[in-house]
This record gives C-alpha cells, sequence and structure tokens, in this order.
C-alpha cells in the first residue's frame, strides 16, 4: 500500500512514517501544499493522509484538485479538534475520513486500511479471484481453500494486481507501488522479476491457475483470461 503523508509538522510526520512502513506500507512525504500538489500529479498513491492547517495553503485545495482529476486515491483529514467547519468541508468534497490531533497511531493505520478496502475492494474483507482468496489486512491467501503465507512485499503485489485486473501494468508504475516515489528503476526490476516467479509458483504449485501474464517491454497483467 502507498500512502502519501502531507504534513508540516516534523516529529509528527517522522513518527507516522516510521510506523506506518511497520505497518507493510510504502510511505512518501509532503510537508507543504505545494509539494503536495506536485506529487499528485507525478505518482498515484493508494491513500493520502491530508493535514488541513498547511504553511502555504488550505489543504482543501488539495483534494478540490484530486476531485478535478478524477483521482480514485483515498483521503484521511487530519485537522486539529476545534476545526470542525474544515472537516465537513473535507467530507463533502470528496475525503473518505478524517482524524484529529492528537490521535494514536494505531487508529490511523486502521483508517487508512479501511478507506483503502473502501475504494478499492469496495469494503470486503476477503477478494475473491476465480480460485484466489485474499486477505487485504493480513499477508495470508487462500489457493483451492489452501493457505499460503506471503511476503509484505509478495502481498502487496498481489494485492496491486488484483486491484487492476487485467489492466496491464508497467514496470515502473509496479516498482513505485513498492518501493515509492524515487525507486532504483534498474534494481526495482529485477526485484519485481523475483517477486512475480514467487508468487506465480506460489499459485500453480498449489493447484492455481497461471494469472500472471508477461506483456513484452511493458510488465505484467494478471488475468484470467
Amino acid at each position: 500500500m502507498k500512502v502519501l503523508l502531507v504534513e508540516d509538522e516534523k516529529e509528527l510526520l517522522q513518527s507516522m512514517v516510521a510506523f506506518l512502513k511497520e505497518s507493510g506500507m510504502v510511505c512518501e512525504q509532503a510537508i507543504d501544499l505545494a509539494s503536495a500538489l506536485e506529487k499528485i500529479d507525478l505518482y498515484d498513491y493508494d491513500c493520502i493522509v491530508l493535514d488541513i492547517g498547511l504553511p502555504d495553503g488550505n489543504g482543501l485545495k488539495l483534494i478540490e484538485e484530486m476531485q478535478k482529476k478524477e483521482h480514485k486515491t483515498g483521503i484521511v483529514i487530519v485537522s486539529a479538534r476545534n476545526s470542525l467547519d474544515d472537516r465537513l468541508t473535507g467530507l463533502n468534497i470528496g475525503a473518505d475520513d478524517y482524524i484529529t490531533k492528537p490521535f494514536y497511531m494505531p487508529e490511523l493505520t486502521a483508517r487508512i486500511k479501511s478507506v483503502v478496502r473502501r475504494r478499492t475492494f469496495e469494503g470486503k474483507r476477503e477478494i475473491t479471484y476465480h480460485e484466489l482468496r485474499v486477505l487485504p489486512d493480513e499477508m495470508v491467501m487462500y489457493v483451492n481453500d489452501k493457505m499460503i503465507s506471503l511476503t509484505k512485499k509478495e502481498h502487496e503485489l498481489l494485492m496491486y494486481l488484483l486491484s487492476n485486473a487485467n489492466k496491464v501494468l508497467t514496470k515502473e508504475s509496479i516498482a513505485e507501488h513498492l518501493w515509492g516515489d524515487h525507486a532504483d528503476m534498474a534494481d526495482s526490476f529485477d526485484f519485481i522479476y523475483s517477486h512475480i516467479k514467487n508468487l506465480r509458483k506460489k499459485i500453480t504449485d498449489h493447484g492455481g491457475k497461471d494469472y500472471l501474464k508477461s506483456v513484452y517491454g511493458v510488465g505484467y497483467k494478471f488475468s484470467g483470461e
């Protein structure tokens, strides 16, 4: 899961990064509105954690820009306790949830996961694809009802492929999703190949179909066609 954290309080930002990374998320950072707007133009995210009160403008502008461009990214607003009007405005113009300062990191993690589930898989706690079943919040999948453990990256890769089933995904987009906006593409491509190979083996060794299709010169597609 790839998350953009937009927060100008450096200590809070670093605490969020540390905790969310420990939870298996890929975290990118922006400390002001200008850099956040630049990032959403260049990269895709599963969720944005957005502080409304930024030094160079109101974070609500970011939500408005995303709505204009029809982004499918989930948004969790971070706000002070006395900013009810801003929270309501944010929810009305497209934010999915909010959390007030101070907050507990496990609560933030749970809210992010919930928003991504709603946005990507219509809130389902279990994703079914033919003989495969995957639990978004757990690093396991079931192939023909046999439970198989996944590494963090295998789980992230599988969730990304499932959320884009039947679409061709470039190696660049996969690398950015798994390792962040500035992944070293040359090294990342080797790791992608390794994770694809391992994931394919775990599925087919347990009687599943090989859904991982290589698209020559481009990337991969997860498809039952």
